[in-house]
């Protein structure tokens, strides 16, 4: 992937694991490749002449050697991923009316605590 693109995210967890992602999701080969002619490609400004210490993104693994030649596993993770945007809002609706009632609750006890 370009990791001179502004586009580009690497975040490496405390258990080793790295995930290396396009943040407007524009690279179906991901964490390997981006498209050689993306059209939001945009060179990342900040790092210009900067000096880079033990926080350099890691390596890149090794490419599979069926990317580029199965688009079975984009349709997988686009087919994932369709579930996780359709399940959302339920989920949102859901946390927000267990929010509201736990705000009605906490007035409710404020209320009656109240000297009258």
């Amino acid at each position: 992937m370009r990791q001179d693109c502004k586009y580009f995210e690497s975040r490496t967890y405390a258990n080793g694991d790295t995930v290396r992602k396009c943040d407007l999701d524009l690279a179906p080969e991901a964490p390997w490749r981006c498209p050689d002619d993306c059209p939001k490609y945009t060179r990342r400004m900040a790092d210009v002449n900067w000096s880079h210490g033990s926080l350099i993104t890691p390596a890149t693994p090794e490419e599979p050697a069926s990317l580029g030649s199965d688009d079975s596993i984009a349709a997988l993770l686009d087919a994932a991923e369709d579930i996780i945007n359709d399940a959302a809002p339920e989920v949102l609706q859901e946390i927000e009316a267990e929010q509201q009632k736990a705000a009605r609750r906490g007035l409710g006890r404020f209320l009656r605590r109240r000297p009258r």
